[in-house]
């Protein structure tokens, strides 16, 4: 089956709900074909839909027909649907009774009436047209500003009502289009336009998933289940962080992807050495291999003679140089254990900054007077090192200037490996937001609300620009985010080592919950453990004054302001309420803040016209990409 894995790429845009949109050519996801390879025209067909009854699926909701060999048709009871691509999480479809050669404007408000399918439903990420509407308080016009193409591929004319259905005020998950009736409408039409994007494409997009009551055994081993976001109860599967693939035990499961000669290969194909050399190989290694144990021997002795130098490897580093690429994990500096023990005052509870589910971080000072936080990860076997290597190696070739720059690493005795990062003079973000930082005053909102815009920033960076995607598994105030002498964010302490229940889509989503716990703390200065429950009491019943940190003066503050900090309580409550689910990604929550914090800077400042004209001409993904050190938000000076 693997074969058929290298066939077809569809590089369509993934755009499952919490999970980030990859523009980039060499970083956007694959949609590969199913078990049978299934085609119609220039349509492969992905997992778990077919065309063949026999081919292997989970249930006959998603089998397909092909007309004349090019024209694909999805049936629902009685209704036939031209298939005109697929998603990840969905397929598009074209209204019923619309031929391939033929588009009409608007539709009928009947024609996905098929309330109570456990298998599909209307997705979120839908724009839609409506006309001749009575009642035009439904009317968004903040969605016309989408480019949304007429039936002949030109832009459309302005529309006469534009609804997102990711409003949901109107609209609501599971509904059909017959719920805009009541305001008079009587017709629509329909695009689908991915998050973080302005251009749509004419059809439907239709989310599909699996029932959770039949979900046993349905996902692979190596992939994770996820909840659906409009098919009630519904869930589908997906892959690890750094595998590809359907994810779905009876589908092509999930397999290893790598960037091989310049381009994404999976599988087999990332095996170091062809098939047709590893007899060759092993019999090469049955004879070298005695040879090899006496030489590992000799030079075992040597080392033990040898002394241990600054910057070299400890005499357990040597251990895994054969088999690990160290070096090339950790590109900058090689720390000996000494140095960093004499950095940290020997990793003294006085220097520890936090001891989390990332391992526990130390602040320290080398002999050559520059500041140091060292995070101690203790791996459990060679393969959790590889694994916390392969890591590194990824966070080290980052370059963003939010993200604490990496100095080098060290492997203790045992399976004990430490990485050293810049601790910024102005220390960690916990010590303002509580006063332990000596200053007089503590961090005005500027400063509060940049930090939570550039800490979204780089999350969203890091989840959907970098393949495999990082995730952050605790974010939290002390220890995790620093602060620079122009209290610029430097986000460290990445989780280095997880477990397989904590990958994947639901990583971000936890991040996401994190950011919304993060951000209630920047608001109220505190960081007790019922903040959370407490605060979203308050922010229900209207008393948000009540939870605001008392150095923000919030009664003093303009309406303007009040207003900020409002939105920025309910961005954090609906991460806690809504970041589980997926139904708000950091993605959705950079986008929020830095609309925000680019209100609140000098409409007259260089770096404020050109985060408008980014936000006008560009997704956000590509805003966060373009240049690193373009995502500082202009800082003005100003009373708290």
């Amino acid at each position: 089956m693997l074969p058929l894995l290298l066939v077809w790429f569809n590089l369509v845009s993934l755009n499952q709900p919490g999970i980030c949109l990859q523009h980039r050519q060499q970083l956007q996801p694959v949609l590969l074909p199913n078990g049978c390879d299934d085609k119609c025209g220039r349509l492969h067909i992905p997992f778990p839909f077919h065309l063949n009854t026999s081919c292997a699926s989970v249930s006959n909701a998603f089998h397909l027909s092909c007309l004349n060999s090019t024209t694909l048709y999805l049936h629902i009871g009685i209704q036939s649907y031209r298939v005109l691509d697929f998603f990840s999480d969905g397929i598009l479809v074209d209204f019923p009774g619309t031929g391939s050669s033929t588009c009409r404007q608007y539709n009928g408000l009947n024609s996905f009436n098929f309330a109570g399918n456990d298998y599909l439903g209307i997705s979120d990420d839908n724009v839609i047209g409506l006309y001749d509407c009575e009642d035009s308080s439904l009317c968004k016009a903040d969605c016309e500003t989408n480019e949304l193409p007429d039936c002949d591929g030109n832009r459309s004319g302005a529309l006469a009502c534009c609804y997102p259905l990711s409003d949901h005020s109107n609209w609501h998950s599971g509904d059909g289009f017959s719920s805009f009736a009541k305001f008079g409408c009587r017709g629509v039409s329909s695009w689908v336009v991915p998050r973080g994007t302005n251009s749509g494409k004419r059809g439907v997009k239709l989310e599909w998933a699996i029932p959770r009551n039949k979900s046993q055994g349905l996902c692979a081993s190596n992939a994770v289940m996820v909840s659906a976001t409009t098919v009630e109860a519904g869930v589908r599967c997906s892959c690890q962080d750094g595998l590809v693939g359907d994810g779905f035990a009876n589908g092509l499961g999930c397999f290893k992807s790598c960037i091989k000669e310049g381009q994404e290969a999976y599988g087999g194909e990332c095996d170091n050495s062809p098939k047709r050399s590893q007899r060759k190989l092993v019999i090469v290694a049955g004879v070298l291999a005695p040879v090899f144990i006496l030489a590992s021997l000799f030079l075992f002795l040597c080392i033990l003679k040898r002394p241990v130098k600054s910057g070299a490897f400890d005499i357990d580093q040597a251990h895994y140089h054969s088999t690990i690429s160290f070096r090339k994990a950790c590109r900058t500096r090689l720390f000996s254990y000494r140095e960093l023990d004499e950095a940290t005052r020997g990793f003294d509870d006085g220097q520890k900054l936090v001891d989390g589910t990332n391992g526990t971080i130390h602040a320290g000072v080398l002999g050559d007077g520059s500041h140091i936080a060292v995070q101690k990860v203790q791996c459990e076997n060679e393969r959790d090192l590889i694994h916390v290597l392969s890591r590194i190696e990824l966070l080290s070739a980052v370059l963003h200037s939010n993200l604490a720059r990496l100095l080098g690493c060290c492997i203790e005795s045992g399976y004990t490996l430490m990485v050293g990062y810049e601790y910024p003079a102005n220390g960690t973000l916990e010590e303002h937001l509580h006063n332990n930082s000596g200053q007089e005053f503590g961090l005005d909102w500027y400063k509060r609300l940049s930090i939570a815009a550039e800490t979204a920033s780089i999350l969203a960076y890091l989840q959907c620009e970098i393949s495999p995607p990082i995730f952050h598994h605790g974010l939290k105030s002390s220890g995790y985010i620093f602060l620079d002498v122009g209290f610029s964010v430097k986000v460290a302490g990445f989780a280095l080592l997880c477990s397989s229940s904590n990958t994947g889509p639901l990583v971000q989503k936890n991040d996401v919950y994190d950011f919304g716990l993060l951000l209630l703390e920047i608001i109220s200065g505190s960081k007790h453990s019922d903040m959370p429950s407490l605060a979203l009491q308050k922010i229900k019943s209207g008393k948000l004054e009540e939870i605001v940190d008392p150095s923000l003066y919030y009664h003093e503050q303009p309406i303007f302001r009040r207003e900020q900090i409002e939105i920025v309580a309910d961005i954090a409550t609906r991460c806690l309420l809504f970041g589980g689910d997926g139904k708000i990604g950091m993605v959705d929550v950079a986008k929020e803040l830095f609309h925000l914090a680019k209100e609140s800077t000098d409409g007259g400042s260089k770096k404020g016209s050109a985060l408008e004209e980014t936000f006008s001409n560009s997704s956000l993904l590509q805003m966060i990409s373009m240049s690193p050190d373009s995502v500082h938000l202009p800082r003005i000076a100003g009373p708290v």
